[in-house]
């Protein structure tokens, strides 16, 4: 591959989207720590744009072949880094319980490291239909929780607790459906 390819590579649409999912983590942090109705809507409107650039990113790098290395491991890391940092800048705001937030990294952690073994044996574990709707889940949850106020009588709070233990379940399924497909996988039976 010249430099000019790889470049273009590096600087298509899909990793361009991605990349501004990275440069709205700090701007949902710092504006989280802003007390308030305003900080806590500016953030969820950035947490937001992040998701809908998610889904972008990936509809673009399908339409138009354009998945790259590069993007196959900033994409879900992006993802994985916005959650994360969120939901913890969340935790001293009491705005999230401590342990869900533990136990959500923890079982992000432990299946991209399933993932990463099981592709340096040049197997790929391939996200579930359990794992998509843990990702929808999780977003809900921490945009409503982000919100935090009422808005039009609605009590974003309550809604956002609501989906972050569905998606407390659905994250632990899906950790376990992981590790289960890891196992028949490398089992010392195949």
């Amino acid at each position: 591959m010249t430099d000019k390819e790889e470049k273009k590579t590096v600087s298509n649409l899909p990793n361009i989207l991605t990349g501004f999912r990275f440069l709205c983590i700090p701007v949902v942090i710092i504006l989280l720590y802003f007390q308030g109705r305003l900080g806590s809507f500016l953030a969820a409107a950035f947490i937001g744009l992040a998701f809908i650039t998610d889904i972008l990113d990936g509809y673009f790098a399908r339409k138009y072949g354009a998945v790259t290395v590069l993007g196959k491991f900033l994409d879900p890391l992006a993802d994985k880094v916005l959650v994360s940092a969120t939901m913890i800048t969340l935790i001293p705001m009491g705005r999230i319980p401590f342990l869900i937030v533990i136990f959500i990294i923890i079982r992000e952690m432990a299946v991209t490291g399933l993932r990463s073994v099981a592709a340096s044996e040049g197997i790929v574990i391939q996200a579930s239909a359990l794992g998509k709707y843990k990702t929808i889940f999780q977003a809900t949850a921490i945009l409503g929780l982000t919100l935090h106020y009422e808005y039009l009588d609605v009590d974003f709070h309550s809604i956002g607790l609501l989906f972050l233990w569905a998606a407390f379940i659905l994250t632990m399924w899906s950790g376990w459906d992981y590790f289960r497909q890891f196992y028949k996988v490398f089992s010392p039976d195949n």
